[in-house]
Order: structure tokens, then sequence, then C-alpha cells
């Protein structure tokens, strides 16, 4: 149905990619996420630019890394990074500098997936039946990658919640009572993980909740800096399937 020539052709690495979404079929599902996120990604991060905010410009542009490199878009993973690095140490002029050729490629690889996905295309929409009774995971990523994982995952299992940022994690926390384990990214806008866990320390959540540090950096930085807290899993970015299959079940069943 989809000419995979139309992205190998075109810089995309897909066997790498496939390496990690397991089938083209999941790839494709993923795809069609990064079109639905890519109008605001770029409305952030060109607010970010605009205003200097360096701090948030560089989590955004290192979520669009990963994602970027998870799809395979190579040349787009590489620009992304160039703008990591110089945003963390809060190089503006580089920013605004580079700033069109960032967007280019956005727009490059936007074109791309239109033009490989088709108009038509619809994507097969995973959904939990009877999910009252069942135990919940809280998956709190800006990235739609990892939450989209574990909801194929584990969606006939467990209740899978969705935060995009701390502090809609923190209202779940408040409001749900049935969350057993959750997924936590470190580096957001907004409210970033750090707050999360000072949220749960304070109010005495990880009696019942088990938590597993999403990252992307060294694993062992991340232990340090999070060590008043009783998280000790670690899902590492590149992820896979049994990756994840084996956290979740360590923070289910600890």
């Amino acid at each position: 149905m989809f000419d995979e020539k139309i992205l190998t052709d075109n810089g995309v690495d897909l066997e790498k990619s496939l390496e990690l979404f397991g089938d083209i079929a999941t790839y494709n599902d993923n795809l069609d996420e990064f079109l639905d996120g890519v109008d605001k990604l770029v409305t952030e991060l060109t607010k970010y630019k605009n205003d200097g905010d360096m701090n948030n410009y560089c989590i955004l542009v290192h979520s669009l890394k990963s994602d970027a490199k998870y799809y395979g878009f190579v040349k787009l993973a590489e620009i992304a990074l160039n703008h990591e690095l110089k945003s963390k140490e809060d190089d503006v002029v580089y920013v605004r500098n580079n700033f069109d050729t960032l967007m280019n490629e956005i727009k490059r690889v936007e074109s791309l997936v239109k033009d490989y996905l088709g108009v038509n295309y619809e994507k097969e929409t995973v959904t939990n039946a009877n999910n009252d009774n069942k135990i919940s995971i809280l998956v709190v990523d800006d990235s739609n990658i990892i939450s989209n994982f574990v909801t194929k995952i584990f969606s006939n299992d467990y209740n899978v919640l969705v935060a995009k940022d701390g502090m809609e994690a923190i209202d779940m926390l408040s409001d749900n009572k049935n969350i057993l384990g959750m997924l936590l990214d470190i580096n957001m806008p907004n409210v970033n993980g750090y707050e999360v866990l000072k949220f749960m320390k304070t109010n005495d959540l990880f009696r019942n909740i088990n938590v597993a540090i999403i990252s992307g950096t060294d694993s062992k930085e991340i232990l340090s800096s999070v060590s008043d807290n009783k998280e000790k899993a670690i899902l590492e970015k590149p992820f896979n399937e049994e990756n994840v299959k084996r956290i979740v079940e360590m923070i289910i069943k600890r």
C-alpha cells in the first residue's frame, strides 16, 4: 500500500527505525502522530527562539532530535542535535542564525511524510475495553512515541494514561487513585520530571506508585540526580518493545 522507497530514497533510515517500531504498521501510525504534532512543535520552537528562552528551547529540540532518530530522519536529527548543544550553551545567536535551516528541514520531512502516507491514510486506533477496574500506568513524556508504544503493548492489560508535561502528570496523580506505575521523562517544558518527583515525595505517593525514569542521557547521572526518591528503574532511549515490557512489568510487580 505504501511505497517505502519514497522514504529511503530521501534519506530516511527505515531499516534502523524498524528495529525500534517492530513493523511498518506501527511505524506508519507514529508517523501520523508526527504530522499531528508538527504545527505545535514549530509554533513552540519559534516562540522560545523569539523569547530567547534557551532552556525550554533546548528541552523541545532535544525531544525533536530523539523523535527524528526513531523515525530515521537522519538529517533532521543532526540539525536538531546542533541546536540542542548550542542552546545548552545559551547561544541565542547561533539558534537565531540557523533557525531557518531547522525549519526548512522540518518542512521537508513533513512534506515527505505526507507524500508517503497520502491524504487518505487512517491509522488503526487502539481502544481499551472495560478499563475502570484495571491497574493504570501513567506515561509522562512530551513525545508521543513512548506513550503510543506502551498503549499498543499493554492496552489489553492496563489502563494507559498519558501526560504531555509535569503539570498534567500532577493533576492525574492528584485525581486518579488506581495508578500503580509511572514512566517519567525528566526533561520536559513547563513542569519537569524533577518537580513531579518532588510532588510525589511531598504527598507520600511513592508508597503506592512505582516509577521508572525515561532517560536519554547517562543512567548513572540520572540516578544520582534523583537519589533522594524511590525510583531506581531506568528506561533508556533509544528503547525497543522488549525493554518497555521489561521495565513496565518490573515497576508493576515490585
